[in-house]
């Protein structure tokens, strides 16, 4: 398996990530055993999760996620064979933030959870526009100064503050970083490839995009109103693609999958990694099925022209 290096850290991982947001949601323990082993098993290392997942549901505290990876480490021993990341800076009850106690509070609940002695990639799930850059900047360094943390990134923080932590990790001699998480798929493109992408690639920043198959659309699944019954959950995020543009994508991406003998997921999956800036595009997967067609994806080599259609449709 090709391991792609992150960013500039120590950590190698393969080009595909699996993420764990329905571990606890709408999959059972047992299921998301049966997921991460046969995603690793088949070679792959990178396990995204969160400290809030899943709070959302009635009744979730959150850190379900995080459990149910914990149980599994212990239970499989497979933890010298995978890349943990995990967030924080989402509300856990006490609102959205990333002050030191912040920080080092729930950096100690993810361990606890996870059951092991490090996180590799601890990422800011959402910035706090309350406290400043260094102070959330030299918390993550106590963590990493501890060995609690290898290495950390961001995702849901504004072009503007991203910019201010690298200038305030530069500025102030501490760890940088080494990876950006943001909504990125063959539909939205726009913000990161304009805002984004040239800080990435000027600073060598591991790119891991969420939403990478735009809520199940790129799938080919939702192809008129009519198909929206079929996921009620994801209704209201999949109207948005329902447009002539969207459209327009599914067309390209068939043409491309028949070419290849594939799928359309397995497709847009294929264009993200082919992206130079991309270090590794995040899915997941509620069944074995569902995990077999996306672990397909990286076998998956576009053509120029492949890539060129993909990118006349969509933009």
């Amino acid at each position: 398996m090709e391991l792609r290096r992150l960013g500039r850290s120590d950590l190698h991982i393969a080009p595909l990530m699996l993420g764990t947001n329905v571990f606890g949601w709408n999959v059972d323990e047992a299921t998301s055993f049966a997921i991460l082993d046969a995603f690793v098993d088949a070679g792959f290392n990178a396990i995204d999760t969160a400290n809030s997942y899943s709070r959302w549901v009635p009744g979730h505290q959150g850190g379900e996620s995080e459990t149910i990876i914990g149980h599994w480490l212990k239970k499989s021993g497979k933890r010298g064979k995978v890349v943990i990341a995990t967030k924080v800076g989402e509300d856990m009850g006490a609102g959205r933030g990333l002050k030191t106690s912040d920080i080092l509070r729930e950096a100690e609940n993810s361990l606890r959870r996870l059951q092991t002695d490090r996180i590799d990639l601890y990422q800011t799930h959402f910035d706090d526009p309350n406290t400043a850059p260094d102070e959330t900047l030299q918390a993550y360094a106590q963590l990493i100064a501890q060995g609690k943390v290898r290495a950390i990134g961001a995702s849901n923080v504004a072009p503007a503050r991203l910019q201010a932590s690298l200038d305030a990790s530069r500025r102030l001699g501490l760890a940088r970083y080494e990876s950006l998480q943001p909504r990125y798929n063959l539909h939205d493109r726009a913000t990161f490839e304009r805002d984004y992408e040239p800080i990435c690639v000027r600073d060598k920043i591991g790119v891991i995009p969420y939403y990478s198959l735009a809520a199940g659309f790129l799938t080919g699944k939702y192809r008129s109103e009519g198909d929206i019954g079929k996921s009620a959950a994801r209704a209201p995020r999949i109207k948005e693609f329902l447009n002539p543009r969207g459209l327009r994508i599914l067309t390209a991406l068939d043409a491309v999958a028949a070419r290849h003998g594939a799928t359309p997921g397995q497709v847009a999956l294929a264009w993200l990694m082919a992206r130079p800036s991309v270090t590794a595009p995040i899915a997941s997967a509620t069944s074995l099925p569902q995990l077999d067609e996306i672990l397909k994806a990286p076998r998956l080599k576009l053509s120029g022209e492949d890539i060129a259609a993909l990118d006349t449709a969509s933009a």
